[in-house]
This record gives structure tokens, C-alpha cells and sequence, in this order.
């Protein structure tokens, strides 16, 4: 599967980067702290009532002597081990109890992580999407970092090398949007758009970057859709890498709608993220873990039923993985 280089650096070489800010592809509506309080203090709100999945006890023989094929198991959130050829990935692992710089408060965990660190077979390559705490958790890295040292290599979005290298982790892979980097001379990464924005404190917003990760495995895609709104950027990615043999997409974290819709999608959107990539199985992520919005805990997964029914897509095609469950694609 060839991969038009030279459209890609044409992409690479449109601006995104402003007055020490990063901004998306598209023009997207800013909302500040009085829209967010108009979230948090609307006359009616109810806080969504957390629920416990089930949680699949990962088999740790498979996990260390996988199958040949590509195998994948969901320790929650937006956090997957991904296994192929050799090649054991994580994407955005956060296993704390909250996705919080605080330890009493902020976003608790409902559904516990499918696996410790100490659990995990040798992992030699992390993926992170952004530096949200729901997506990078600095204890789950400096475990991470403990157990696996200079074998282990964070592929970061621009604007993440120095969080990282202040915390005594040099072997990075930083790229900027639409840029690759060979992992060997069978494995290529690229760093690709979403629409989405970062920020840990009230003064650090947009001063890293946001992406999606896509890995070229001697001929196999697997692409990580980090956590986006929806927007015409997806078309560009699949007109470049369709087909993408697996696709990890977000689902949930969606309502109110005026106040999320910019940057996270609703499931129908993941259903049109799906199509428009070339995705021939995908797998749904980002919800059933942490309440962060305002829709049901348990609604994420039925309206993906519903969007994929009006579309003609079976549900084979776009997964929806237990917490803990190992599967490989067909």
C-alpha cells in the first residue's frame, strides 16, 4: 500500500501553530470558563450515575505468547494494549484511580484498570494523543518508565518532549502533525490531525499539540483516533491510508452537545470517522470508565447499535470490547 509522500509534506507545511498557541485544521468555537460554568451550574443538571462493568480477567499467557495475528485488549477509557509481530503498544494509558492532577478529587474511576504495569508483557512503544489527565497520567508513566527504562519509546505529539524529559524520559518520538517516523525498517509511525485542544493548568492551553497515531506494520494499519470532534480531517486521512485495517475510535463523552460537540464526538460521528478513514474494523473507546459529561454511562454503546443499523454496518465491523477483554480482528 503506497502512501502519497508528497501530499503528505504539502499537509505537513500548512500552519497550525500561532503566538506560541497550536489551533485546529478547522475553525472551531472557543469556550471559556463562563460557558463551562454555565455547563456545571445548569438549573436541572444531574450528575450521570457511574456504573461497574464487568471486568475481564486478561489471560496472561496470551498476553505474553500471542497469537501471529494482530491481538488487542481494553484496560479501559482510552487506554488498549495492541500486539503484533513482536511489537507490544499501549495507547494513552491511564490506570489511577482519577483522571485528576488531585488524588481526592476530580474524575473517578468507575470501571478498574484490566491490567497493572506489573502485569503488562515487555511494552516497546507508548502512544500518546494529548496531555489531558484522562489521557496522560504521570504515574502510570514513571511506573512504566521504572519497570521498562530506555526499552520502552514515547511517541508524543509537539510541545510534549519537555513534560516528558523533565521527568527523566529521553527516548521520544516527537512529530508535528502529518509526519512520520520509521520505528524499524518494517514499522512506520505518523502522527496525524484531530480536532480536539490541550491543557493541564488554567495558562498551558493549546501550547502542545493534540493528534491521532497511525501505524504502518509491514503493510498492516493500525490507527488510534485519540479524542476529537468531528471534522473534514478524517477525510484527508483516509483519502492517504484507506484502507486501515484497525481503527480505535472514541464514543462517548459527548453532552451537552453546544458545549462538546467542537471536540468530542457523539457515536454517530464515529460512525462517519469510521467510514470516512477506510477503517475495515473498528473498536469503540473513551467511555464506560470515568463520568466526564453528561450522557449516561451505558448510552455510548446503544446509540453506536442504533447509528450502525441506519447505516447498513454490522456490528462486527465496529466492536464494542468488554473492560479487559482480549480480541483479535478477523
Amino acid at each position: 500500500m503506497t502512501i502519497n509522500r508528497e501530499r503528505l509534506a504539502v499537509l505537513a507545511a500548512e500552519r497550525h501553530f500561532h503566538r506560541g498557541r497550536y489551533r485546529n485544521l478547522d475553525p472551531v468555537p472557543r469556550h471559556g470558563l463562563g460557558d463551562f460554568l454555565r455547563w456545571q451550574l445548569a438549573p436541572g443538571r444531574r450528575f450521570p450515575e457511574g456504573k461497574r462493568y464487568t471486568l475481564l480477567r486478561p489471560d496472561g499467557h496470551l498476553l505474553m505468547d500471542p497469537p501471529d495475528k494482530p491481538q488487542l485488549t481494553w484496560l479501559g477509557h482510552a487506554s488498549f494494549l495492541f500486539q503484533y509481530r513482536g511489537l507490544n503498544v499501549l495507547t494513552d494509558p491511564v490506570l489511577s484511580e482519577r483522571a485528576s492532577p488531585f488524588r481526592l478529587v476530580g474524575p473517578k474511576r468507575y470501571t478498574p484498570p484490566a491490567l497493572t504495569v506489573a502485569d503488562m508483557p515487555p511494552i516497546h512503544l507508548v502512544l500518546i494523543s494529548h496531555n489531558h489527565y484522562d489521557h496522560l497520567d504521570e504515574p502510570t508513566v514513571r511506573q512504566l518508565h521504572r519497570r521498562f527504562r530506555d526499552s520502552l519509546c514515547f511517541c508524543v505529539p509537539m510541545g510534549l518532549r519537555s513534560w516528558f524529559e523533565k521527568r527523566g524520559i529521553h527516548n521520544l518520538v516527537e512529530l508535528d502533525w502529518w509526519q512520520s517516523t520509521p520505528l524499524s525498517t518494517e514499522n512506520e509511525v505518523f502522527c496525524l490531525p484531530t480536532q480536539h485542544f490541550s491543557g493541564r493548568t488554567p495558562t498551558d492551553t493549546n501550547t502542545s499539540l493534540w493528534c491521532s497515531w497511525l501505524l504502518e506494520m509491514d503493510g498492516f494499519r493500525f490507527y488510534f483516533g485519540g479524542d476529537t470532534g468531528y471534522g473534514k480531517v478524517f477525510r484527508e486521512i483516509g483519502e492517504l491510508f484507506a484502507p486501515i485495517d484497525l481503527a480505535l475510535l472514541p464514543i462517548g463523552a459527548y453532552d451537552p452537545r453546544w458545549f462538546m460537540a467542537p471536540v468530542h464526538v457523539a457515536p454517530e460521528e464515529s460512525v462517519r470517522i469510521h467510514q470516512d478513514i477506510g477503517a475495515r474494523q473498528s473498536v469503540a473507546m473513551h467511555w464506560g470508565t470515568f463520568v466526564l459529561t453528561d450522557e449516561p454511562m451505558d448510552e455510548p454503546p446503544r446509540r453506536l447499535k442504533m447509528a450502525l443499523e441506519r447505516q447498513g454496518i454490522s456490528e462486527s465491523e465496529f466492536r464494542v470490547m468488554q473492560h479487559g477483554e482480549v480480541w483479535s480482528p478477523s
